[in-house]
């Protein structure tokens, strides 16, 4: 079976696991930590980098750091993980969702504008499989309403927009390093931001709210989302080789797209838009109409013979513990529901070999030509 995705381990990460040992700190409270969220957030362009448990946890300090509360509307795409519209529910606040892109498979930004109500708080912006949404048009909406703009940039670490990285935009973004993301620590995230006073916040929250000087009185609520120095080794190592796993990642894509294009049946994604190269987060293809079965007969021939895939996310609208909490009656978004149906990837692990790639294409024009 080649695996859906399969991590590079091979740099610095035993090296530095071992220094964790060998020290003793293997707790949040180890060197590689601080290391870690600075030279994260330096990366991004961004002033404050505060390390965390995962990327789900990311967002719920993240929404809490900026003020969402009971009643209030965030606007997001319908088309994302789960990780994006539980916070926001958690929260008590109501998601609102807008349609995909069709192409780029993000947020449709023009769709946002008329979601917004006098008790819109925030957009939050939701960068998907390897291309960033277009973030100037959201960022004219936060200025024109005064509204807060989330960034989840967990899927493009290491991609830009217009030349700026991502996760530099808005008033806090958000990041994860599960082992499927460009850099990994096992689980864990990371949150960014330029503003100090939202940072403290997320320090304060991540770490059960312990505020100086009597460490066990507490004035708020917070959470245990801190993540381990030796986790954050792991991070360090691997941010050292960014660089060229985004490499990897273009070719891996790039590869992909040159074997796969003539399958009439499949649609590609884009090699870039007119704000960036895409980085190939996955290899991400859709099956068209004329295909007379949905993404889940496609994967299971795939794995027939031996190769993994993935299916594309489901839609908010469409999931049913929202249905059940009454979110979302009634809403219909076509592009979005199409894509999640027909929708899936391929194998696109940084440890994936050329000869592997040719294995992968070869079985899928078997199947889909």
């Amino acid at each position: 079976m080649i695996p859906v995705n399969e991590p590079l381990l091979n740099g610095n990460e035993k090296k530095y696991l071992s220094e964790c040992i060998d020290s003793g700190w293997i707790s949040s409270e180890g060197p590689f930590v601080k290391q870690l969220e600075e030279t994260f957030a330096n990366v991004v362009g961004r002033k404050f980098g505060i390390a965390v448990a995962n990327g789900s946890v990311a967002l719920d300090a993240a929404l809490e750091a900026i003020g969402i509360s009971e009643g209030d509307e965030v606007i997001l795409p319908t088309f994302t993980i789960i990780s994006c519209a539980a916070p926001i529910v958690r929260a008590g606040a109501i998601p609102v969702v807008v349609d995909a892109d069709p192409y780029t498979w993000n947020m449709c930004v023009d769709q946002i504008e008329q979601k917004i109500t006098s008790r819109t708080k925030a957009i939050l912006a939701v960068h998907i499989y390897g291309l960033p949404v277009d973030m100037d048009p959201i960022l004219g909406l936060a200025a024109k309403y005064r509204l807060k703009v989330i960034e989840d940039a967990a899927e493009v670490i290491g991609q830009t927009y217009k030349g700026r990285p991502c996760g530099s935009f808005g008033d806090i973004s958000t990041f994860s390093f599960y082992p499927n993301k460009h850099i990994t620590t096992g689980e864990g995230g990371m949150i960014v931001t330029n503003n100090e006073q939202i940072a403290n916040k997320c320090r304060e929250l991540r770490n059960l709210s312990f505020i100086p000087p009597r460490r066990f009185i507490h004035e708020e609520l917070g959470w245990n989302f801190r993540m381990t120095n030796l986790q954050a080794a792991l991070g360090v190592a691997q941010l050292e080789r960014l660089d060229e796993f985004i490499h990897i990642k273009r070719k891996v894509g790039n590869m992909y797209s040159e074997l796969l294009a003539d399958i009439k049946s499949l649609q590609l994604p884009l090699a870039k838009t007119d704000y960036a190269e895409n980085i190939y987060w996955v290899y991400g293809v859709v099956l068209k109409d004329e295909v007379g079965f949905d993404a889940i007969e496609a994967m299971k021939l795939l794995s027939e013979k031996g190769i993994g895939s993935r299916p594309f996310f489901y839609p908010m609208h469409l999931q049913p513990i929202f249905k059940k909490k009454n979110l979302f009656s009634g809403e219909q978004y076509p592009v979005s529901e199409r894509i999640a149906e027909r929708g899936f990837y391929l194998p696109s692990g940084l440890a994936l070999t050329e000869n592997q790639i040719v294995e992968v294409a070869n079985t899928v024009k078997s199947i889909f030509s």
